[in-house]
């Protein structure tokens, strides 16, 4: 039977044994000795294997019955458990804070998102190497880790192998054995991965881990476990195989490295085997209902109670207008009255600021500390553009798969503006002053984790179609949190659009290391004078906040007005006047 189960790869080890006395009734494991892997290519013979095992074994007839107990005992050794480390991650990044979406006991499946490591920059997802369940989590959720650290242990394979089909049926405890814990049994029903955080983008180093599972959740395999925030997005980090997350190893809101281990993951999932034999707990007795209290015949409290909600239950059907003192009425409904406010408590809630939060604040302040910046303003009539886009509106849908908005118009405007007056297109870098002869324009989009600036290339090669293309592609990895860092890096200027949310009128603050940001608000009719006549239009303010050490008033407002007149007469564009 030995022999059996070792050609079948259900034994990864040997057991080497000693007899203790000639009557083979009391035998030792004396040495745990790797002879073997399932994972060989050649296959034990007989003879071999009685190389090891014929001075230890005890006569065919009691083989079974002595020693397949112990083989079955230690069917967990036979399990393959990985340690998962948070992976490198981008070149100016040392550390991230870990955000675990799987814990301790949940199933993965190979590939999915166990943790993300939030780092200054991304968040970055950590994946499952292969399916099965977390054992372990080596750092809590919200920890720091850098790359290299362990963060998980994944028992791989999780749901039952071969070992344990061929093990024999155990005979029926006695009635006052307990039965084994359900642990016991999910120990050797399959391999446990340990799963790291993965690396990320090349700048970033470290992320904050935002769990979405936790210990004991069954997760599917590409099922997304957690996020990483890091400064500039959130990365998913997906599980890489079916399973049940038996540990987190960083805590929700660490910070985490790539390579960090974050969770271990039992492959195989928790409905099988182990699920089955877990015993059922007897339904629950319902307790019987508390007759209604009686009247209080003492004087009541001065003091309302130190319960801060509401009675439930039968309490709570009682007037308060029916407990009473007797001679007391009047004094009674007032004192329940007066404890009225002190049922709802005002509290406070401390949350941590994730990863791309801080490095919001941080770079907006550098920005107001290093700049002279000023902002000049101006008033766009969108008569000529909502004409064109309620015109062209379907047709350009039809064709180019995306919807005609107001961002293409100003971005093709701020470019051609922008290669009227290079120098707001510059930047200065210490004693010089750089200037680029592309523009590539940054686009502000909000998202519910904080203000990301996806990149727009090359924007003076562009028409209305391709920048739409591009914003549509840009909004969407962002809304989804699937931004990388090449798609946030660079820019030499930046657009953002304060209408969407209602606007009128706002300073933005410049995006570094660039030199300008050009603010759009939202269209208000109002009534303007156009050749001398009072007319409703639609009016649009926008403004520049430029750096005044490196650009002028004059450069400042003449690019202003390039853009005014860019998107009042497209034809400007066209003639390049």
């Amino acid at each position: 039977a030995f022999v059996a189960l070792l050609k079948r790869g259900s034994l990864r080890t040997i057991y080497k044994f000693k007899i203790v006395n000639e009557s083979h009734d009391a035998l030792k494991i004396q040495q745990l000795r790797h002879l073997t892997s399932c994972t060989s290519a050649r296959t034990p013979k007989r003879h071999q294997v009685h190389k090891h095992t014929s001075r230890c074994l005890p006569s065919a007839g009691n083989w079974s019955a002595h020693y397949l107990r112990h083989i079955s005992s230690t069917s967990a050794l036979c399990d393959e458990f990985r340690v998962i480390k948070c992976p490198q991650l981008a070149e100016s990044l040392s550390e991230g804070d870990i955000r675990w979406n799987k814990a301790v006991g949940d199933t993965v499946k190979e590939d999915e998102v166990i943790c993300e490591v939030e780092t200054d920059k991304t968040s970055v997802p950590i994946h499952a190497p292969a399916a099965g369940i977390v054992a372990e989590l080596l750092v809590e959720d919200g920890s720091t880790i850098q790359p290299g650290k362990e963060i998980m242990k994944l028992k791989v394979g999780a749901g039952g192998g071969e070992a344990a089909s061929a093990a024999p049926p155990q005979p029926a405890a006695a009635p006052s054995s307990p039965p084994p814990p359900p642990a016991a049994a999910a120990s050797g029903s399959g391999e446990v991965r340990t799963v790291k955080c993965p690396q990320l983008a090349e700048s970033l180093s470290e992320g904050d881990i935002r769990w979405s599972k936790g210990v004991g959740d069954t997760v599917a395999e590409d099922e997304v476990i957690c996020e990483v925030e890091t400064d500039k997005t959130s990365v998913p980090i997906h599980a890489p195989a079916g399973g049940v997350i038996i540990e987190i190893l960083a805590a929700d809101g660490t910070t985490v490295q790539p390579g960090k281990d974050i969770f271990r993951l039992q492959v195989g999932g928790a409905g099988g085997a182990p699920a089955a034999a877990r015993p059922v707990a007897p339904a629950p007795t319902p307790a019987a209902a508390p007759p209604p209290p009686a009247a209080s015949s003492g004087p009541i409290p001065t003091t309302p109670p130190p319960t801060p909600a509401m009675p439930s239950g039968p309490m709570a059907s009682i007037p308060v207008s029916s407990i009473q003192v007797p001679g007391q009425a009047t004094h009674a409904a007032s004192a329940a009255a007066g404890a009225t406010p002190a049922v709802s408590a005002r509290t406070e809630q401390r949350v941590k600021m994730n990863r791309m939060r801080q490095r919001i604040a941080q770079r907006l302040k550098d920005a107001q500390n290093t700049y002279a910046m000023l902002t000049t303003f101006n008033e766009v009539d969108m008569t000529s553009v909502i004409q064109m886009r309620n015109k062209y509106k379907d047709a350009f849908a039809k064709k180019h798969g995306v919807k005609l908005g107001f961002m293409s118009p100003f971005v093709k405007a701020a470019a051609f503006a922008l290669q009227d007056q290079p120098v707001v297109n510059a930047v200065i870098d210490e004693q010089e002053i750089v200037y680029r002869d592309y523009i590539d324009i940054s686009v502000a989009v909000s998202t519910p984790k904080g203000l990301v600036v996806p990149v727009v290339r090359n924007c003076e090669r562009m028409n209305y179609a391709d920048i739409e293309k591009a914003i549509f592609e840009l909004g969407e990895k962002a809304r989804t949190g699937s931004l990388a860092i090449e798609d946030m890096d660079g820019g030499t200027f930046t657009i953002s659009n304060g209408g969407v949310f209602g606007s009128m009128f706002g300073t933005p603050i410049i995006n570094p290391p660039q030199s300008a940001i050009l603010g759009m608000h939202a269209i208000f009719e109002r009534p303007v004078a156009i050749n001398g006549k009072i007319e409703i239009r639609p009016m649009m303010y926008i403004c520049l906040t430029y750096d005044h050490r490196l650009i002028d008033g004059r450069e400042a407002v003449t690019f202003l007005k390039k853009v005014k007149a860019a998107v009042e007469d497209p034809a400007v564009l066209m003639l390049d006047v």
